[in-house]
């Protein structure tokens, strides 16, 4: 499959540069996926797919023209470059480089074993299914299991071809509870750029009672209140907050537009110096690793705040060209049917030097969160919404009650500014970000953190 797909790709540049590109690409694509679903004590879907096709992008004075096919050959490649591109010539020669590379995903996966039995999987889902039955209370349970095998190579007008391999499994668990009166959710996913020992590192049992814990904890839970409280963020929570309200500020492209509150602010300071913000793609494991990105860069180890001072943006090739810099390794596609536009991978607050509890024990009086919700953010301003699923008073340095339907409101860079405290501990949660009408794979974290003041929406 590969041997054919660089052949193909040759082709494909040698013709692209006949048109006069400026920079071009093939992008092959093959993805195997599964899908089961347990629900209402039953397996209710057990489903399979292979996809594969080929996008191709053309460049010219910054322009993108880009079209893809499902039919993987000489004839189809012919015509959809026909389609998208101009007559212009070139008179430049490209030269391809068949140097073996690295196989660098065998650097980045935590195993390859994603075809084991589909009663093994099955058997996972139950288990999950069972352990989230703690409770009469527990009305409703949905475990999900999805794994996908990415094959990808890359072929481009820079003469580059690199081919890499994204194994990701994902579970979760959706329990509902309910005393007759209340109806309150606890979700509790899992997920990782790996194969089926996931499940060996986290019990599926863990992932079902987690789950099921949240939605009886957040049923007893009491209103939460309103106005301006100190928060301490924990590293459970995950780092929903950094990714929406900072990660997306840093993409080239919305820098460029001018459409980023970061926008023309290197080398100033827009963070607390406890504030060292990093978008890490070559991170072992993680969900949204990968050996290269989708324009076939490696992917890389990239500082973008250090101690408060913002050093860099996350770029593709082409906002790099504009900027007239290098790629960062974050060109990032949904798939052959998308272009590749700057996108995030695993990103994350890095670790303090405090404890975590001598972060509680310090706060007199305040919020804890422990699980984010879904959110909005304005990236041109910076300012934030984002719903708390899981959230506990703290009193006089203590966690006390539980509490619900908290709401936090403030500004990103404004927060970053006034945190005064980052714990010693990084925790990660997974999830898939919407840009532009693609959804990619992503992991973001933080360690604890505290922010002295901040607006919470409640209802007392």
């Amino acid at each position: 499959m590969k041997a054919d797909f660089k052949e193909l790709g040759t082709l494909g540049v040698k013709l692209l540069k006949g048109k006069g590109a400026d920079y071009g690409e093939l992008f092959f694509e093959r993805r195997h996926s599964f899908f089961a679903k347990c629900e209402d004590n039953k397996i209710e879907e057990v489903s399979y797919g292979i996809e594969e096709g080929v996008g191709i992008r053309f460049v010219k004075d910054f322009k993108t023209y880009y079209g893809f096919t499902n039919k993987i050959n000489e004839k189809s490649i012919r015509e959809l470059i026909d389609a998208i591109t101009s007559a212009v010539r070139s008179e430049k020669e490209c030269t391809i480089d068949f140097t073996e590379k690295e196989q660098r995903y065998q650097q980045v996966i935590e195993g390859m074993e994603i075809d084991i039995p589909v009663e093994r999987k099955v058997e996972y889902l139950k288990r999950a299914n069972e352990a989230a039955r703690i409770s009469d209370r527990i009305k409703q349970v949905s475990v999900v299991l999805k794994d996908t095998l990415q094959e990808v190579v890359i072929v481009n007008t820079d003469g580059k071809i690199v081919e890499d391999l994204r194994p990701r499994v994902v579970f979760y668990t959706l329990a509902v509870a309910s005393d007759g009166v209340e109806l309150q959710t606890g979700y509790e996913p899992v997920g990782h750029l790996g194969d089926y020992s996931l499940l060996e590192k986290v019990k599926p049992e863990e992932i079902g009672k987690k789950a099921a814990e949240r939605a009886l904890k957040m049923l007893k839970a009491k209103p939460a209140p309103a106005g301006k409280f100190t928060v301490v963020i924990s590293s459970e929570a995950g780092g929903t907050m950094i990714h929406e309200a900072v990660g997306h500020g840093l993409e080239a492209d919305l820098v460029n537009q001018g459409l980023s509150v970061y926008s023309g602010k290197l080398g100033e300071k827009v963070a607390s110096e406890l504030i060292t913000v990093i978008d890490d793609g070559r991170m072992k494991g993680k969900y949204g690793s990968s050996g290269y990105d989708d324009e076939g860069n490696p992917t890389a180890k990239n500082i973008l705040i250090e101690n408060g001072i913002l050093k860099g943006y996350m770029y593709d090739n082409i906002e790099a060209m504009k900027s007239e810099g290098l790629p960062t390794g974050n060109g990032r596609r949904q798939s052959y049917k998308h272009a590749p536009i700057p996108r995030m991978t695993n990103t994350y607050i890095a670790s303090g030097d405090t404890d975590p509890q001598d972060i509680i024990s310090d706060t007199k009086s305040g919020i804890l969160v422990v699980k984010m919700g879904g959110g909005q953010v304005d990236t041109v301003s910076g300012d934030f919404v984002f719903e708390v699923s899981e959230a506990y008073l703290i009193e006089k340095g203590k966690i006390t009650e539980p509490i619900r339907g908290a709401i936090l409101i403030g500004n990103g860079p404004q927060v970053l500014k006034e945190i005064d405290a980052v714990g010693n501990d990084l925790g990660f949660s997974i999830g898939t970000c919407g840009k532009d009408g693609q959804g990619v794979p992503v992991s973001d974290g933080l360690p604890t953190i505290r922010i002295p003041k901040i607006t919470v929406g409640g209802t007392t």
